[in-house]
């Protein structure tokens, strides 16, 4: 295989590369080495310094108290965000009302038309089986007031992405001043958003439906700026040619050159804004959500099931209604045998028909009720498999094991290391895979958090992200090379990484509750199945993409598979791989932070905390804590531009 290697044309990208981080890690350790001695000598300390911190706690009261003092009264409050408050209340009111009004009947058969028609009779079946099942669950109205809050946040998500994408993907300027809050918005977990609008909207559906927006619209803006600016140019050349004015090339030429990238930012505003408004029950949003928040703080995983299999199926629907739009045909290349018009005239119909039959609500003897054999189950699993198990122990013992062997020692190092050696270790770490302003805005992230006064807890919560992204890494790169190497397993994992890539944040912590109870180890086990399809998916498509050429020229050398694994694939897929890292990083710390309400403690702890006793000091310094520790681990595990072209 020596030979293989030393025919490829990038021989000597290796040895540069080596060089180069040398280069870097001794020029770092002659810095560290004048400064750490000044350090130590004016902050010796193990921890971040008092002396560096700052206080925001009575300013924040301050600002708490006066915003609540005047949310009645001043201008602001009652001309604009009331205006707003107010608006999306009558829009959310009228769609759960109409929803209602068709009754579970024409909902269902709105759906299973609307499927129809955009992607077969298969996805109609499976979507009207889908929406009875949330019935006979005994969860349609809350399924109903989940759906209207659906609509209009993603309404307003993708109005709002889009305009900024519009902005985006036609000027350079709005480009490159739009790209650092996006980036900030993506690493920024759900919950660090709750704190701040509920100051300003107060409990209930608008600040729910703003949060979700804040949340859903990024990648629509995105994908629409994406998709403008990847338009073939000789088309908009050749449109340009016959004399049409800049809104004519607009709309003739690039918007639907990018429909394939608009639908995509659809789908997923669509799938954010489903996560969203599960996670913004905390805050009012009522529906399944609620019942799904109510449920974990009891520990009642029966009732937190019933609503949560709802909210999966939610998202799978729409996930494959929206899938298929943007393919531009049915799933199985049939034409469209139905129209708008038919569909509307059947769900009219048929919710006239339901109305003079008086069975718009649905029936109470069709109920499936399955809290109480699920709550029988667990009961069972508490008493069999949480521990005492012969030989492999139980549950309960394995997150204990976990907590004591893993959890308790990384965050235990963490919080032993000097301040600053955590500094040096995220700025060796960032400059080596990205540049010096990469490092530089990973530093002072960090440094941020010592400054805000949340230190301790934050190692924490980096403990907790640091160990789930090492099983996350470990299976997720195993299953993707395996998904990878064997079309039959790729085939086998298909379904099950779209099921579990298309469930909301949320749902993850019932079944950890179940079978772990609560505490530290349920939180990274509910991170890692919520990060883990991401790793499997970029990581198999990153090994297939592999120039075939480079592994018939290495199978011609008489390579084992195994090392045309390890010197041709994995070297070659290695952006991927760093892509999968980046992706599986952001992913569980916003589990992580979730797992705060269900005993992971440390900044998810401090963000609930602060919601629920109106603390704004608490959460919201947890919540810039969370926003900084997000963007140092985007930056940490992220290559520039520059660097991945280099690597190229």
């Amino acid at each position: 295989m020596a030979t293989v290697t030393a025919t490829a044309p990038r021989t000597h990208l290796p040895g540069v590369l080596r060089h180069r981080a040398a280069a870097k890690l001794l020029l770092l350790a002659v810095v560290a080495a004048v400064l750490v001695p000044l350090v130590n000598a004016r902050w010796g300390s193990a921890s971040w310094p008092g002396a560096l911190t700052v206080d925001l706690a009575k300013p924040l009261a301050s600002a708490s108290d006066w915003v609540i003092d005047n949310r009645d009264s001043h201008p602001l409050f009652v001309y604009f965000f009331g205006y707003i408050s107010n608006a999306v209340v009558l829009a959310v009111r009228a769609v759960y009302l109409t929803l209602l009004a068709a009754g579970w009947a024409g909902v269902t058969a709105f759906g299973a038309l609307v499927a129809w028609r955009v992607a077969g009779v298969r996805l109609a079946a499976g979507t009207a089986a889908a929406l009875l099942a949330c019935g006979a669950l005994g969860m349609w109205v809350p399924t109903m007031q989940t759906l209207a809050l659906m609509v209009v946040a993603v309404l307003a998500s993708v109005a709002v992405g889009a305009l900024l994408g519009l902005a985006a993907g036609l000027s350079d300027r709005m480009d490159r001043a739009l790209r650092p809050v996006l980036d900030t918005m993506q690493v920024l977990p759900a919950f660090a958003y709750l704190l701040p609008v509920v100051l300003v909207f107060g409990i209930g559906v608008p600040a729910a439906v703003l949060a979700t927006v804040v949340y859903a619209a990024p990648p629509m803006a995105r994908l629409t700026a994406l998709g403008l600016r990847g338009a073939d140019p000789e088309v908009l050349e050749a449109v340009e040619s016959l004399g049409a004015t800049a809104r004519q090339r607009l709309l003739t030429a690039r918007v639907p050159l990018a429909r394939k990238e608009l639908l995509l930012g659809l789908n997923q505003t669509i799938m954010m804004a489903l996560s969203m408004a599960v996670i913004a029950s905390v805050i009012g949003a009522g529906g399944l959500g609620d019942r799904v928040y109510q449920a974990l703080a009891s520990v009642d995983v029966g009732a937190a099931l019933a609503a949560g299999v709802p909210i999966v199926l939610l998202a799978v629907v729409l996930d494959r209604v929206t899938g298929a739009a943007g393919d531009g045909g049915t799933a199985a290349g049939r034409p469209r045998t139905i129209g708008w018009a038919y569909a509307l005239a059947v769900t009219v119909a048929v919710a006239l028909a339901t109305r003079l039959l008086g069975a718009l609500d649905w029936p109470g003897g069709w109920t499936l009720p399955i809290a109480e054999p699920v709550n029988r189950a667990v009961d069972w699993m508490t008493a069999h498999l949480y521990s005492g198990v012969p030989v492999v122990g139980g549950t309960a013992d394995w997150a204990g094991h976990f907590t004591t062997w893993v959890l308790d020692p990384v965050r235990d190092g963490l919080q032993w290391l000097p301040w600053w050696a955590v500094l040096l270790a995220v700025a060796a770490l960032a400059w080596l895979i990205g540049t010096w302003r990469t490092a530089l805005t990973a530093v002072l992230a960090m440094a941020a958090i010592g400054v805000l006064g949340v230190w301790k807890p934050s190692l924490d919560t980096l403990s907790q992200v640091l160990a789930a992204v090492a099983v996350t890494l470990v299976l997720g790169f195993a299953t993707g090379i395996a998904a990878a190497r064997s079309d039959r397993v790729e085939r086998a994992l298909r379904p099950v990484l779209d099921v579990f890539q298309t469930m909301p944040q949320f749902v993850y912590l019932i079944p950890v509750v179940a079978l772990f109870g609560v505490g530290r180890a349920p939180a990274v086990a509910a991170a890692v199945v919520y990060a883990l399809p991401a790793v499997v998916r970029i990581t198999a498509q990153g090994l297939r993409q592999v120039d075939p050429a480079a592994l018939e020229s290495a199978r011609s050398l008489g390579a084992t598979g195994r090392q045309q694994l390890w010197q041709v694939q994995l070297p070659l897929a290695r952006r991927s791989l760093l892509l999968a890292v980046n992706q599986g990083v952001v992913l569980v710390l916003a589990v992580v932070i979730i797992g705060g309400l269900v005993g992971g403690g440390a900044l998810g702890y401090d963000v609930a905390f602060g919601l629920a006793q109106g603390d704004l000091a608490t959460g919201l310094v947890a919540g810039a804590a969370i926003v900084c520790l997000g963007l140092m681990l985007d930056r940490v595990t992220q290559p520039t531009e520059r660097r991945a072209k280099k690597g190229a």
